[in-house]
């Protein structure tokens, strides 16, 4: 017997599945995102502008002195 027949028989209500539901209240009632959807994306955007700040570092390093100690290029600052 399924669980929809067994419920039916027994007279339970239908089974709810709310794994998904987001029941944390909108920003704006007319706007269909979340303050939960908020956090999230606040945390996503700070995590990727820390991942671009640490890429532009890495950047500046190799243009700045590795490239230059390996002879790949000479900085237009440096005099001969």
């Amino acid at each position: 017997m399924g669980e929809a027949r067994r419920r039916s028989v027994q007279g339970l209500p239908p089974r709810n599945n709310k794994a998904n539901k987001d029941d944390s209240p909108r920003i704006v009632s007319w706007l269909p995102i979340t303050e939960k959807q908020k956090a999230q994306f606040y945390a996503i955007t700070t995590r990727g502008a820390w991942v671009g700040i640490g890429a532009l570092v890495l950047l500046w390093v190799v243009v700045r002195f590795i490239g230059p100690a390996a002879g790949w290029w000479t900085p237009a600052d440096v005099r001969n």
